[in-house]
């Protein structure tokens, strides 16, 4: 993702192309793939870094050819090895493409994203990614949306660089007022402050874990890791 240009979003274009390729787009992609496949071959060490990248990149492009099963299997594959190496950006990208799939346990896949991103120090990018997706699962009224709105910004305050901050909190600021919108047809500003007051929206330490009770209600029995064991390794 371009750190300078939020609206150059990738997650944006893929969710575009999705809407129906161009026999040229379609040509591009395959022969993308052919590629990709062949580095992946090439590639020593299934455990490693670079072969799960690989796997993501070639599960991307599946996604895009509307080969989802098997987007899939490469995808769930990178997130273990991702997970094995502590690498949680990578992880998080996974959960990404995982969601994306649209497979029966794409949901807890997106809920065990949203977890890793705002627990770790994932790039405020993919972070506003995934609460978005959030967004877009949740009911108009109710209050998950909210929750994962403010959290966008919350996480691009605590983790974006001063170049890309400006732009991030504008978009973060949409979101929450989109969400402010729909949920409770707030439509200024003054009404958009009673309403966070309302959800208890500016406190982390009250919007956090409610967020938290979201994501279990979101993933439920189907955690593939034990988050007491992963929060001990968060860096000092």
């Amino acid at each position: 993702m371009s750190e300078n240009n939020p609206e150059s979003d990738p997650y944006a274009y893929m969710a575009g192309l999705q809407d129906g390729l161009t026999e040229a787009e379609k040509a591009e992609f395959e022969q993308q793939l052919r590629e990709k496949q062949l580095q992946l071959e090439r590639c020593s060490g299934a455990d490693t870094l670079e072969h799960a990248r690989l796997q993501l990149d070639i599960a991307e492009l599946l996604v895009l050819l509307e080969r989802k099963e098997e987007a899939w299997n490469l995808a769930r594959s990178a997130f273990d090895t991702a997970l094995k190496n502590e690498s949680w950006q990578d992880a998080v990208e996974a959960c990404n493409v995982l969601y994306q799939t649209e497979q029966t346990a794409s949901i807890p896949a997106l809920g065990m994203g949203v977890w890793l991103a705002v627990t770790f120090p994932v790039t405020p990018e993919l972070t506003y990614a995934m609460l978005d997706h959030v967004v877009t699962e949740t009911p108009s009224h109710s209050d998950g949306a909210a929750l994962a709105a403010v959290t966008t910004r919350y996480v691009i305050d605590l983790r974006a660089n001063d170049e890309e901050h400006g732009d991030w909190s504008l978009l973060a600021n949409n979101l929450i007022a989109r969400v402010a919108a729909r949920h409770s047809n707030v439509q200024d500003q003054q009404a958009l402050n009673a309403w966070m007051d309302k959800l208890g929206l500016r406190d982390p330490q009250v919007f956090l874990p409610r967020l938290s009770q979201v994501v279990n209600a979101i993933v439920g029995d189907a955690w593939w890791f034990d988050r007491n064991e992963l929060r001990d390794k968060l860096p000092d």
